[in-house]
């Protein structure tokens, strides 16, 4: 049995070619298993809320002001977390998805350290993120991460929000 191949974070724009191929695969997984979870299933992307559909098919246009991170296993996008350029002092993480096959690796997390680096070198405060309730192992992993529970920032039901300090 051999190794599976390293996976890498790195940033686009920066780090990372151009437009990564995978990362709109990547968001549509992300959108549609959402839209799954909170009982509102589509067919594809085309029946997403216009919003995620951008993100999907232009991701340049969408995250035009923040940082995706990617995690690349050689040239293939296995994992992706977007920070939001920073709002009085603060930035939020989104987006934050591992490919099914790679789960279990530690991605998520290598993503969200490097999320809060960024953060860091920017000059950022805190960093905050909102997470369905019943998306349970991820609010253990950002526990784990020093993330707690906050004063929700957003109408909708059933929407932890979490932050950290950098």
């Amino acid at each position: 049995m051999t190794d599976p191949p390293e996976v890498a974070v790195v940033r686009w724009p920066g780090q990372a070619p151009p437009l990564p191929d995978g990362l709109g695969d990547l968001l549509a997984s992300y959108h549609l298993q959402t839209q799954a979870e909170k009982g509102e299933a589509v067919a594809g992307v085309d029946g997403l809320p216009d919003r995620y559909r951008v993100e999907i098919t232009d991701p340049r246009t969408a995250f035009a002001d923040d940082v995706v991170l990617l995690a690349l296993s050689g040239d293939t996008a296995v994992g992706c977390l977007v920070v939001t350029a920073s709002v009085a002092g603060r930035s939020e993480v989104k987006r934050l998805w591992t490919a099914p096959a790679f789960r279990g690796r530690g991605i998520a997390s290598k993503l969200i350290r490097a999320a809060l680096a960024h953060a860091a070198e920017s000059g950022v405060s805190a960093v905050r993120l909102s997470v369905w309730k019943w998306r349970e192992d991820a609010i253990a992993l950002y526990e784990r991460l020093g993330f707690t529970v906050t004063e929700s920032w957003d109408e909708r039901e059933q929407l932890v929000c979490m932050e950290r300090a950098v």
